[in-house]
Formats: C-alpha cells, sequence, structure tokens
C-alpha cells in the first residue's frame, strides 16, 4: 500500500570533493562534512523549496584506492549499520528528510573475504534500503556483486515504498545496463537515484557526455525521476582520473530540470519531484509507456550466461580472465 505522499517536494543532487581516505578512521571526518552539507541544504532552501530527499556520491566515504579485496577489508571496509548511518538517520529524523548516502566498502559477516560497495537509504525510522553494486567497474573494482555469490537470498533489487514515493538506486556502472534499472521500473519505482564517481572523458561535456545521455535515457524509457549524484573529486584526489560533476535531476520525460556545471569541487542542486503528476501520466498514457508496451517473452539473451560469477578470490588479473572468457561466450 502506498503511503501518503506530498504533492510536491524538492530533491538535491549533492557532491563532494574528499582526499581518498586510506584508513576507516577518515571516514567519519566525511560524515561530518556531508551532515553539514544536508543541514545546510534543507534549513537554507527552506523559505523557496521543501528539500525532503537528498543524495550523495559513489565512494563519498572511501575510495578503493588499494588493489586487492583482503587491503580494503582490512583498511576501509566496515559493517552496516554502524555509528555514521546513526547519524545519518538522528538528522534525517530533525529534519524529517530522507538521504541516500554515498557508498560505503561494506563488510558483513555472513559474507566473509568479500567487500561490497554499499548505498543504503536512510530515513526518520532508519534504513529502508540497502543495495550493494550489481555491476562493478571491471577490471578494476575488486568488490563482490551479488551475483557472485552462490545462493544469494536478500533482495538485490530493493525499492523502498516512502511517504515520498517509491524510490529504487543503483551505482555508477550499473545505469550503462539498461536491464538493472529495468527491474527496477519493473517493481515499481518512481524515484531512480544514481550515485556515481563517474569520470572523465564519459562525463557532462561533449562529445562524450554519457553521463547527461545515460541520466536521460534511463529516466524517459522507464518513466520515473532520476536524482544523480556525481563525484567532484579533483583529480589529485583520485589519479589518475580527472570528475567532471555535474550532479543532475531529470524528469520522467528525459527533461533536466536542474544541473550543476562540468567540473570538480562541492555543488548542491536542487529540483522539484511531483508524484502527483508522475503518476497521472503513468496512468494516462497509451503511447511512449514502455513498461505496459514491453513484450518481454520475446528476448531470449538473459537466460545465456556471460560473464560468470567469481569462482575463488576476486582480484584484477582474475576479473581479466573472467571478461576474456564472457567474449568467447558472445563471440560464439
Amino acid at each position: 500500500m502506498l503511503m501518503a505522499t506530498p504533492e510536491r517536494f524538492y530533491a538535491a543532487a549533492c557532491q563532494i570533493d574528499f582526499p581518498a581516505a586510506e584508513t576507516r578512521n577518515e571516514i567519519g571526518y566525511r560524515v561530518d562534512r556531508m551532515c553539514e552539507i544536508i543541514e545546510q541544504t534543507v534549513t537554507g532552501y527552506e523559505p523557496f523549496f521543501d528539500v525532503r530527499l537528498l543524495t550523495f556520491p559513489e565512494f563519498a566515504h572511501a575510495i578503493p584506492v588499494y588493489p586487492t579485496a583482503k587491503e580494503l577489508l582490512e583498511k576501509l571496509a566496515i559493517e552496516i549499520p554502524n555509528e555514521h548511518t546513526e547519524r545519518y538517520q538522528n538528522l534525517a529524523k530533525k529534519l524529517g528528510c530522507y538521504i541516500q548516502t554515498g557508498s560505503f566498502l561494506e563488510t558483513d559477516e555472513a559474507y566473509p573475504g568479500h567487500v561490497f560497495n554499499t548505498t543504503v537509504l536512510i530515513g526518520p525510522a532508519g534504513i529502508l534500503s540497502r543495495y550493494r553494486k550489481v555491476n562493478t567497474w571491471i577490471p578494476w573494482e575488486v568488490h563482490t556483486s551479488p551475483h557472485d555469490i552462490e545462493g544469494y537470498s536478500e533482495d538485490i533489487f530493493p525499492v523502498a515504498d516512502t511517504e515520498l514515493g517509491k524510490i529504487g538506486v543503483a551505482t555508477c556502472y550499473d545505469w550503462l545496463f539498461p536491464e538493472t534499472i529495468r527491474e527496477m521500473a519493473f517493481r515499481g519505482a518512481e524515484i531512480m537515484i544514481r550515485i556515481s564517481a563517474y569520470m572523465d572523458p564519459w562525463g557532462a561535456s561533449e562529445p562524450m557526455d554519457w553521463w547527461t545521455l545515460i541520466n536521460r535515457t534511463r529516466a524517459l524509457e522507464n518513466m520515473t525521476y532520476v536524482v544523480a549524484a556525481n563525484q567532484g573529486a579533483e583529480m589529485r584526489n583520485y589519479p589518475p582520473f580527472s570528475w567532471p560533476g555535474g550532479s543532475m535531476v531529470v524528469d520522467y520525460d528525459g527533461r533536466i530540470l536542474a544541473q550543476a556545471d562540468p567540473g570538480p569541487g562541492e555543488k548542491v542542486v536542487v529540483a522539484p519531484i511531483d508524484i502527483a503528476a508522475l503518476r497521472h501520466e503513468r496512468e494516462r498514457r497509451l503511447g511512449h509507456d514502455t513498461i505496459a508496451h514491453s513484450r518481454s517473452d520475446l528476448y531470449k539473451y538473459l537466460s545465456s550466461e556471460r560473464l560468470a560469477p567469481a569462482s575463488g578470490e576476486i582480484s584484477i588479473a582474475s576479473l581479466e580472465q573472467r571478461i576474456r572468457d564472457a567474449k568467447k561466450k558472445t563471440s560464439s
């Protein structure tokens, strides 16, 4: 059952610029600053806009600066919930808002030896969903995808039913896989959040502005709002890449409602979310409704495996070999 939804509220896409953390002891400083941004945004815009949903980028808490999962587990990974998610919850309760955290490098005793790239949606009542990145940016990311774990029984594509609407989230490279966002759209997602660390040259500028292109395409093809927060880290903070920012909000027809100008640095953009209008259009339209028009039974490609789940330790070398093996299946 849908909860009572505000007729209209505002979402904020927030980007940050931190040096890469080397130990988990440095995460607290980043949380301090993000909590400041949340409170400043909600209270500062209050005379003008009712900001109720705030999103932060991938790797906001910790960047995978070590090449092996073992080192990430030793130095940066933390369990969820933790002291930081508790701080976000207290702030969400105080301000009456919802926070999509930037990602954590997560460890879970249920899956020893694995590190997940994880974000959580937090509201006044606590954690509402936990999303572990499915399509890790291989071969460089040695995080575990839920796809890699045999018998994984947790919800891989959660959609949270909140007073703001039905909210899903996916992380960075996930968005280059239409199936990932499509799955959540078929589960009823009305707002799709993208937390991202999208680097140049695939950023927000021509001729390869994949960031803008993909955000707008996923919005219109699934008739969802997209709230996308991208890394604004300066190149020296996470070489060899530069981070173009360009955080944005897109409506369900693919229109950009707000976008930060390309370039590094802390920035916040806000834009209106009108769930009532979205629901009206979903109900009224007969044309361009690609959910209702989907001829799902025709598509067979997902039933044949390409990239196999991990077997044994995940490393850059093992990922490269799995990619080569998948290419052989594709060309055969």
